[in-house]
């Protein structure tokens, strides 16, 4: 009986201490931006892609500019709409900030993803998700979803849906007046 009771104490004793390391506590978001999560605040999750371009477009951490993150797909309405939207912004704020127009090829395909950027004209890098790998880093659920993304590596905002110059413009001022 005795050793049944300090076997329950020691199993007590040690969930006690094991259990809060585990758990949502307080302690485990104080530094939020030590973990990769597609949420503001956090680090924004790494990956490297391979473009339209056949060139490396990668994110881990700290950058020389703002990033934008634009996932899409050929099928979506409300991309063919933003894309306009998106080349009138990149067409000003192009040396400012960089946008990468990630295709999620997984749910689309190749040749739709190169007719979209003929048809629509961008002039921006389009990193190709072959597999989904990077679109399910970010939780994306709906075309199109952007993340904004400060020089730290930090999302900062995410639209979900189709968004226009102006707005997109109005956001990014707010990421260029940030010391870097």
């Amino acid at each position: 009986m005795k050793r049944l009771l300090l076997a329950m104490f020691v199993a007590l004793s040690v969930g006690l201490v094991v259990w809060p390391q585990t758990g949502q506590s307080p302690t485990v978001m104080a530094e939020p931006k030590a973990e990769q999560k597609p949420v503001e605040g956090y680090e924004a999750p790494h990956f490297t892609l391979t473009g339209m371009d056949k060139q490396t477009y990668q994110l881990n951490g700290k950058r020389s500019k703002p990033l934008i993150l634009n996932f899409w797909a050929s099928w979506c309405g409300p991309c063919r709409m933003e894309a306009p939207e998106l080349r009138k912004f990149y067409q000003k704020f192009g040396q400012q900030v960089d946008l990468y127009a990630i295709n999620v090829t997984s749910d689309d395909s190749a040749d739709g993803a190169k007719t979209f950027v003929q048809t629509y004209e961008l002039p921006f890098p389009v990193p190709m998700d072959m597999t989904g790998e990077v679109a399910n880093r970010y939780r994306i659920q709906a075309f199109p979803t952007t993340y904004l993304i400060d020089r730290q590596g930090i999302v900062r905002k995410t639209i979900i849906g189709m968004i226009d110059a102006s707005v997109l413009e109005q956001e990014v001022r707010k990421l260029l007046a940030e010391k870097p």
